[in-house]
């Protein structure tokens, strides 16, 4: 008898079981010879077959890919990605609105990614202790108040009180949003953290064409509206939280039954300081672009405000794509390789960008958002295995660092345009990646830290 005959029998023997049906009087009936031959099959491979047919144990339940929590959940990033690259959109509104220069823009961004990075570990390291579902729903809650506040911001100081909301909800999101796209892997840890990235980076390209073409001509008031697409995220996410209750036992019973590997505490301080650096050079130079690259072609290129808006979605659309890839290239290659060749690969480039004109400045951009986005997944992913019972820590701590690596680099780089020039900015922000030089020293993966016994 052919192993897909038993298989069958089995599958069918479940349902029929768990619809409280006589199982041997329906497969007699219904499968006809491939019943018969299963009573000629040996007891040896009987009995294999039929253990499958025993209740799912915590690990197996935990070890599938729950594909629609991972779609609803980069759904959500995409929400509130978008709704917080608003902000950074609507700068050169902002600007005129209020007569900001280049230091005060820097400021708004600097606090919101402040707000956004220091709770980020705090609910980390509070989550992995004790869980909480549903708090995924009350951070977007937050992020809901801010941007209602950014929509009618009478000053400067309320637009940093409504960088700072729309940041605590940040602080709440992404720690715990990742702890569930782990639990949803099925073990495809690099597939469920780039389809979970993916999300974010597409509503972060979303954010400055919507902005672009609804916001600007309608005026500051019009960002109210975007609450529609925050209490959407709201509804999804407590669905999400419904799931997540339901499987934090068996996530638990599965991790308890793995064994991992012990990590001398040297080795993984070093790792993780190679990958902080690696996180610096690739949101520093992301802040030169996520927040100037508007202001850099209106100023080289004199384009108008909507067309330069309608360049950063398509170097954000990149972005989104290249983030995509990061992660199920590192499940197959090696996640060391992907952080290589996505932040010292893209030094090339870099190197060009400042000295092309319009149509080479659109084609680079775009080559460089494929690229260096690759590189998120793989090293969240990758610092993950290295502490595997500190996830919420981890996440909290690597989102953390990137948002406050991205703050400081457009609070500094917007000091420093005003100084010097946006377009000089550029040429000193090229040689960042070279920083991804780094890389060399991490490990082919975790496991090869591996304390050998004496």
């Amino acid at each position: 008898m052919a192993d897909q005959d038993v298989f069958r029998v089995v599958a069918l023997y479940r349902e029929l079981v768990r619809h409280g049906c006589d199982p041997v009087y329906a497969i007699m009936v219904h499968c006809g010879r491939t019943a018969r031959c299963v009573l000629r099959t040996p007891f040896p491979t009987l009995m294999t077959a039929s253990s499958l047919a025993a209740p799912d144990t915590p690990a197996q339940t935990a070890a599938r890919t729950a594909f629609p929590i991972l779609l609803m959940l980069s759904t959500c990033h995409l929400l509130n990605d978008m709704i917080q690259s608003l902000l950074s959109a609507l700068y050169p509104m902002l600007k005129t609105n209020f007569a900001l220069d280049f230091s005060q823009i820097g400021l708004i961004t600097l606090t919101f990614q402040i707000t956004a990075s220091l709770l980020q570990p705090l609910v980390g390291i509070y989550t992995d202790r004790h869980p909480m579902p549903y708090s995924l729903a009350l951070g977007m809650g937050c992020t809901l108040s801010g941007l209602l506040l950014l929509s009618h911001a009478p000053s400067f100081p309320m637009l940093l009180l409504a960088a700072a909301l729309v940041g605590s909800g940040s602080s709440v999101f992404h720690p715990e949003s990742s702890r569930v796209a782990r639990m949803a892997s099925g073990g495809q840890h690099g597939l469920a953290q780039s389809l979970f990235q993916v999300g974010g980076n597409a509503g972060a390209a979303i954010g400055p064409l919507l902005a672009s073409f609804f916001v600007m001509p309608r005026g500051q008031g019009s960002i109210a509206w975007f609450a529609v697409a925050a209490l959407a995220a709201i509804l999804l996410l407590t669905r999400i939280g419904a799931w997540y209750r339901q499987q934090v036992p068996a996530y638990r019973a599965a991790r308890a039954t793995k064994t991992h590997a012990q990590l001398s505490r040297r080795t993984i301080v070093i790792t993780l300081l190679i990958l902080g650096v690696l996180i610096f050079s690739k949101h520093f130079y992301l802040a030169s672009l996520s927040s100037y690259y508007t202001f850099y072609l209106m100023k080289k290129f004199a384009l108008t405000g909507q067309d330069a808006q309608i360049h950063l979605f398509i170097f954000l659309g990149a972005v989104a794509v290249g983030a995509l890839a990061g992660g199920p290239i590192g499940d197959r290659i090696g996640r060391k390789y992907v952080i290589w060749g996505s932040i010292l690969g893209v030094l090339p480039f870099t190197l060009l960008l400042p000295h092309a004109n319009l149509f080479w400045t659109t084609i680079l951009t775009i080559v460089i958002g494929l690229i260096i986005a690759s590189a998120f997944s793989a090293i969240l992913v990758y610092a993950q295995e290295l502490l595997p019972g500190r996830i919420g820590v981890i996440s909290g701590g690597f989102f953390g660092f990137a948002f406050g690596m991205g703050g400081i680099g457009a609070a500094v780089l917007g000091r420093l345009a005003d100084h010097i020039g946006i377009e000089a900015v550029y040429q000193i922000c090229a040689f960042l990646p070279a920083i991804g030089l780094f890389a060399w020293f991490l490990p082919s993966t975790p496991r090869a830290l591996v304390r050998k016994p004496a």
